[in-house]
């Protein structure tokens, strides 16, 4: 009988070393984005700027409501951190203009502390994450907390503030068939930010949002109420289900695509559903589909995190075979031209190069 010698590699020490201060990086660098998601749920970041930008850690949680020594510990996190100044003599923290702008919630810049809440919100519900590895499952929307509160944000960040100046623009004409009256469809609208911001700006045109979430329909019904809109409805429905014939003029979808059980099926009913001439804006995540193309990609490791335990068990929870958050500009063309649309135009907006903005027009 031969013994079967286990032979250790040759390792190099140095690309060890280098390969341990990238861990170590990696490591503080996580414990920092969560103090980050601490700070914006907590509107410390908020309440620092609001003072301008400086203060005692007893002054600054005296002006968001918070209990001093937790907010010395977390300023003192995001000190080494790099995101905030200390002077040692005064005992001052400051938080500089430039991060406030991309920290806060009415920042200068892109709120960049909106993205702080996913990681969070996927990581407590860490044990369930780690089965559906084992079992191949999915996880149901449900199960995330506050799941459509936090894409409210970033749909307010992404699409709600660009929508007028940047994404209208590009439908054209149809723009103004918008303030003449038209129907208009939300295909998986979430809380139906974006869809109340048009229904308030063109009260001539009639909107609909269907999503699957009742939690999510019942926000947004109560918004409607509230703001007193008479042009929009929403209903919670499974758009596996969707059979709408020549309906709408303009059909849209932000975010949406890639969660579906099936989207070539749920492209195919969009392109059902629009009336000749029609057109249908879709938004969905800018990388590629191969791999090797997203290296430099904005928060690729990130985005692909979030389809490893987001994106693709929802979709694996109603039978998809989850196509995953970075399925790629060139599936989504692909599956638009399948779906029936001939002529379709790709964008990247300059606010936003996450994503990628598709323009496809039926006939």
């Amino acid at each position: 009988m031969t013994v079967m010698t286990k032979v250790k590699p040759a390792l190099d020490e140095a690309r060890m070393e280098n390969f341990a201060e990238r861990v170590c990086d990696i490591l503080n660098d996580g414990a920092v984005g969560f103090m980050i998601f601490v700070g914006y749920r907590l509107r410390l970041f908020d309440a620092m700027s609001e003072r301008g930008g400086s203060g005692t850690s007893r002054e600054i949680a005296a002006d968001a409501g918070l209990a001093e020594r937790y907010v010395r510990e977390w300023l003192c996190s995001l000190t080494v951190g790099g995101l905030i100044d200390y002077e040692p003599e005064s005992g001052r923290f400051t938080l500089p203009p430039e991060h406030a702008a991309m920290l806060c919630r009415n920042g200068a810049g892109e709120n960049l502390a909106v993205f702080s809440q996913h990681i969070p919100m996927v990581a407590s519900i860490y044990e369930t994450i780690l089965e559906v590895f084992r079992t191949g499952e999915g996880i149901s929307y449900e199960n995330y907390p506050c799941f459509h509160e936090v894409m409210a944000e970033d749909s307010n960040m992404s699409v709600v503030s660009a929508l007028f100046d940047n994404i209208l623009p590009l439908l054209g004409e149809m723009q103004g068939r918008l303030e003449e009256g038209i129907d208009v469809f939300d295909a998986g609208c979430g809380r139906g930010q974006a869809l109340m911001a048009l229904a308030e700006r063109y009260p001539a045109s009639r909107f609909t949002g269907y999503d699957l979430c009742e939690d999510a329909i019942d926000f947004a019904r109560f918004e409607v109420a509230r703001r007193g809109l008479d042009n929009i409805s929403f209903r919670v429905f499974d758009m596996t289900g969707f059979e709408l014939e020549e309906k709408f003029d303009l059909i849209t979808s932000f975010d949406a695509v890639h969660d579906q059980k099936d989207p070539q099926h749920y492209l195919k009913r969009i392109f059902r559903a629009l009336r000749p001439g029609g057109l249908y804006l879709m938004q969905d995540i800018g990388g590629s589909a191969r791999l090797e193309n997203n290296h430099d990609f904005p928060m690729a490791a990130f985005l692909y995190t979030i389809s490893c335990t987001h994106c693709t068990p929802v979709s694996r929870a109603q039978g998809g075979e989850g196509l995953g958050t970075m399925w790629g500009w060139e599936t989504a063309l692909d599956m638009l031209r399948e779906a029936g649309f001939g002529k379709i135009e790709k964008n990247t907006l300059e606010h936003d190069p996450m994503n990628v903005w598709f323009i496809s027009r039926k006939g």
